[in-house]
């Protein structure tokens, strides 16, 4: 099957945070400080570009570090505000930031689960599975995406995860690439020969 059947209809862009959008720190470590939070290259014309095409940006993210005590809510609703105050400056929004701040096992709303998702719905009632993509760098992620029926791409950017996992992440995503802004070229240029 080729992209442009893949991503046809699309209206909604889910993303993942860390590794997607600014990089990952090392296993068992947490962006804490807005000074740890690094855009990664080319991130924000990527968004710009959805933004552009009409496609509404949804960021779902696990903070685990929350429920672990090493940063607040609070903290990364501030790290958000701040991201989005840098995006505006470059012609870009993300339309919403939903957050799992639990630990596992805890809740229904940590990926794969699918509460991250029906928090999006509930605030854009209009959003379905169907034409929804999830990018992600980690199983979970695309375990996520597949649970709901959308489609997924595996970013395999950053080599600080376990090998097998990421292996398995790739077998089972629609599509595999470097960064966002290599996704969202693929996405735009089979949106418009659709």
């Amino acid at each position: 099957m080729n992209d442009r059947a893949i991503f046809g209809g699309l209206r909604t862009v889910f993303l993942d945070r860390d590794g997607i959008l600014n990089e990952s720190m090392p296993e068992g470590e947490y962006v804490t400080r807005w000074e740890d939070f690094h855009v990664l290259p080319g991130v924000p014309e990527a968004l710009r570009l959805l933004n552009e095409a009409g496609l509404r940006v949804v960021v779902v993210t696990n903070q685990r570090g929350i429920a672990r005590g090493f940063y607040t809510a609070a903290d990364v609703e501030r790290f958000h505000r701040a991201f989005a105050r840098q995006l505006e400056e470059t012609g870009a929004r993300i339309d919403g930031f939903f957050v799992c701040p639990h630990e596992k096992g805890q809740c229904h709303c940590r990926k794969p689960l699918p509460g991250l998702f029906e928090q999006a719905v509930r605030r854009f009632p209009e959003i379905t599975a169907a034409a929804s993509v999830m990018i992600g760098d980690a199983l979970s992620d695309i375990e996520f995406g597949r649970r709901l029926g959308m489609k997924t791409i595996f970013i395999a950017g950053d080599k600080l995860r376990p090998m097998q996992r990421a292996e398995k992440a790739a077998r089972l995503a629609d599509l595999r690439c470097a960064s966002l802004p290599q996704a969202v070229d693929a996405l735009l240029a089979a949106r418009s020969s659709h």
